[in-house]
């Protein structure tokens, strides 16, 4: 979509995904200008709802079928180039999903597909494992662990946050 500044903004859906002991499922990105720890999801294809996008994008990158989404948590502009140079940048929204304590990434992608897509490694974390390793990586949204930690204490915004890069 092309906005009105001329930009080329991708439309987005991340899953904020957090089981039963508070820990939230983080994905690993390799891109040429570095690392980035992110929460799964991805693009809105053309004509799909923004639930519709995350449903598709949970059973492909962590293999999680019918989650039950909750609440529009926070949204997110992110203005950078992308490698490929189609975007000028990407709008995102994300929402509460739950799960087990149990729950483990099974992608339906094969690591092949998921590393075309810059996806290398899920890790569940801890806010004290965010807050321990904050010195050593990134984050994106780069306050990360300040909203899952708001989240946590406060619940779901009546009306979605709007979040840094």
């Amino acid at each position: 979509m092309t906005g009105a500044d001329g930009l080329r903004i991708r439309e987005a859906v991340r899953a904020l995904v957090i089981d039963e002991v508070d820990r939230v499922l983080l994905v690993r990105f390799e891109f040429p200008t570095g690392t980035r720890w992110a929460l799964p999801g991805g693009g809105i294809d053309p004509g799909e709802s923004a639930h519709d996008a995350l449903r598709r994008e949970l059973i492909e990158e962590i293999g999680l079928r019918d989650p039950a989404i909750g609440a529009h948590v926070w949204n997110r502009l992110h203005v950078i180039p992308f490698v490929d140079g189609r975007y000028d940048g990407q709008h995102e929204q994300v929402y509460e999903v739950r799960v087990p304590s149990g729950f483990e990434p099974e992608p339906v992608f094969t690591w092949e597909q998921l590393n075309a897509e810059r996806v290398f490694e899920f890790r569940w974390w801890t806010l004290d494992d965010l807050d321990a390793a904050a010195s050593e990586i990134v984050t994106a949204p780069a306050t990360l662990a300040t909203h899952v930690r708001a989240f946590l204490r406060s619940g779901s915004p009546a009306i979605p946050w709007t979040v840094d890069v």
